[in-house]
């Protein structure tokens, strides 16, 4: 049933995108010839508008440019498949799905330029290109997100439901259950736990033991499920082929969740090494080389721009600074950065000059002495980081990143907290995901490190514009700044 669910869903979004391209066209061509250009402009360059003729006439019957439509609505279609748009959405977040529309419409314009470019039309209006791009995206995407909506609502009052059971109780069972209770919007129902090593009145958050793995056969010809999920404990997997075997042999479609799951990326990758799958560990975006080349020129391009916007309050700031108190404007901290460098990070010096070995001591403390009253206010307004833009712009730094630390914390931290050291892969940055959600100053260093994780693992350009965006409104005034 799940099964014709998605053929029937994915129809309907092929149909519906097919219209929509068409609807986009339309529009664009509307706006281009009709509305914000005078008549006689666009009389001059496209004679098929008569002053007695329709819009849809003239498009439709007597316009060249419908038959661009012949080439555009196939060609959408298959970009549109090739950057996965039809791939279910129960688990996909819909900032991940928008920057695949945005994807796949880039490319598609891009192809349509070049099409008209090899069948040489007479004309074709860079302007109405440029409009549809931006229509078909907008139109694309509030179809997209209504039918998230639909479907959600749906799932979450009991229908289009996944029907699972879970093979082995482990830390991985427990992990993906917790996920499908916390989840109801997923649509999966857990009808219980296969396990050789608990008895029948076993129990987890809802999800009760229905056998032993033995009875697994059985139970998967008499029972029509969607998928199996194999959980097994890390010291059971010597059972896992044969397992393998029992449900392929079923016809259930057979997922795998390893008990080692805390140790690999969420989004790992594999290589083909002739045949032999390789899961890599760590899957980080920014080590292939167009990522990084393209967050390096956002940084520079970013870095520039805010300096010219925040010169009249870096100017300021340093006045008032060098007037509060003797020593430097700037102050210079070693910190970590890519590739476990040491880089020396500006700030706006908010503390009394202090011997360096009492500054290695920690970090700063509520009405910490040593900070002085302009301190006080750069510092919770994060004005004091602004010299950090300099930083960006030499290329220690990235205006998105985890936040660099210094030496002997990195070396505390790397001996205390697994995957610590996974951070000093990337740049360093003015700001991050973690920042935004509350890991700033004396904070959990632990949530701090999980969050940074994620935002190595999850990059795109996307999230980095989601995160200056966000710290506009959250990240300035920072509430564990002393």
């Amino acid at each position: 049933m799940i099964k014709q669910n998605q053929k029937y869903l994915n129809f309907i979004h092929v149909l519906v995108d097919a219209i929509i391209v068409c609807i986009s066209f339309g529009m664009s061509y509307f706006i281009r010839f009709e509305t914000f250009f005078p008549y006689s402009y666009s009389r001059k360059f496209f004679p098929t508008v008569l002053a007695n003729e329709t819009f849809f006439q003239a498009l439709f019957m007597k316009s060249n440019y419908s038959k661009a439509l012949l080439y555009l609505v196939p060609l959408y279609l298959i970009i549109y498949f090739k950057c996965q748009l039809y791939s279910p959405k129960r688990f996909q977040d819909i900032h991940f799905e928008l920057e695949k529309l945005i994807k796949a419409n880039i490319i598609g314009i891009m192809s349509f330029i070049l099409v008209i470019y090899l069948t040489e039309p007479k004309y074709f209006s860079r302007t109405m290109l440029f409009i549809f791009f931006l229509c078909n995206i907008i139109l694309d995407f509030i179809f997209r997100y209504v039918i998230r909506i639909i479907l959600r609502k749906t799932r979450q009052i009991g229908k289009n439901q996944k029907h699972v059971i879970v093979i082995g109780f482990s830390v991985a069972a427990a992990a993906y259950i917790d996920r499908i209770r916390e989840n109801p919007q997923w649509g999966y129902t857990v009808h219980g736990i296969f396990d050789d090593n608990v008895d029948n009145t076993f129990e987890y958050r809802g999800s009760r033991c229905i056998g032993k793995i033995k009875d697994l056969p059985n139970y998967l010809a008499t029972h029509n499920l969607d998928e199996v999920a194999i959980t097994l404990n890390i010291n059971e997997y010597a059972k896992l082929e044969g397992l393998v075997k029992i449900c392929e042999k079923s016809g259930v479609h057979t997922k795998f969740v390893p008990d080692y799951y805390n140790f690999i990326s969420s989004k790992p990758y594999t290589e083909d090494l002739n045949g032999l799958p390789v899961i890599n560990i760590r899957n980080v975006p920014l080590t292939n080389t167009f990522n990084k080349t393209a967050k390096r020129i956002m940084d520079i391009i970013g870095s520039i721009v805010a300096i010219i916007l925040f010169s009249p309050v870096m100017i300021v700031t340093a006045i008032l600074v060098k007037k509060s108190s003797p020593g430097p404007i700037i102050f210079k901290q070693v910190r970590i950065g890519l590739g476990n460098r040491e880089f020396s990070m500006y700030k706006f010096r908010s503390m009394g000059v202090q011997d360096p070995s009492k500054e290695k001591a920690g970090w700063t403390t509520s009405n910490d002495p040593r900070v002085t009253p302009i301190g006080k206010i750069i510092r919770k307004t994060s004005i004091d980081e602004l010299p950090q833009l300099f930083n960006v712009l030499k290329g220690d730094m990235s205006l998105v990143g985890p936040r660099p630390e210094r030496p002997q914390f990195v070396k505390k931290f790397q001996e205390e907290i697994p995957r610590y050291m996974i951070k000093h892969q990337v740049r360093p940055g003015m700001t991050g995901w973690a920042q935004i959600n509350g890991y700033r100053g004396d904070t959990s260093i632990k949530g701090r490190i999980e969050h940074d994780l994620y935002y190595i693992e999850n990059w795109s350009l996307t999230l980095d514009i989601k995160i200056l965006f966000l710290t506009i409104f959250k990240g300035f005034i920072n509430k564990n700044a002393y």
